[in-house]
Order: C-alpha cells, then sequence, then structure tokens
C-alpha cells in the first residue's frame, strides 16, 4: 500500500528538520513515540537508525513504515509525495 504525503505528516518531518540533528545526536536522544498526532505515532529508533512510524487509517488499521533523515529531507522539499507502508505485523 502507498501513502500519500499529507500536511500532518510534513509539519512532523519539518519539525524533525528544524531540530538539525545528526544522526548521533538522534540516537543519544531516541524516542519510538514522541511524535502523536491523529494519524501517526512515531520517532527515532536507534536500532534501525531511521525515523520508525505507524499509521493509522480511516478504520484504524495500523501500517508501518521507516525513513532516513534523507528521505525526510526528500519529502519535505516535495521529491517524494508516497511511498509504500506496510501492514503492521
Amino acid at each position: 500500500m502507498k501513502l500519500i504525503v499529507n500536511n500532518e505528516l510534513l509539519d512532523i518531518f519539518k519539525d524533525l528538520l528544524n531540530r538539525n540533528l545528526t544522526l548521533t545526536e538522534w540516537s543519544e536522544i531516541e524516542s519510538c513515540d514522541e511524535f502523536q498526532t491523529d494519524n501517526f505515532c512515531g520517532g527515532f529508533d536507534a536500532t534501525e537508525m531511521e525515523f520508525c512510524f505507524s499509521y493509522y487509517d480511516k478504520n484504524k488499521t495500523e501500517y508501518w513504515f521507516q525513513k532516513s533523515l534523507n528521505d525526510l529531507k526528500d519529502i519535505a522539499n516535495g521529491k517524494m509525495t508516497e511511498f509504500q507502508i506496510r501492514l503492521a505485523e
């Protein structure tokens, strides 16, 4: 399934990018549920060294995705407008 980037997700990613932290700094303040909105919950995972999120659709079905810091930049800049997500296990 593909997720189309919306304003809710853009706001989260822009907040992450505005902190201007390195991967090392993110790993030191790791928090898997730092960002919680109506449809998204997630944060940085030091094991994966990426941002890991759950997405909940209108039926409250949970999907997972993870993105690198570079992916976040591409999404915030409009270079990536959709991406694959997978059903939570």
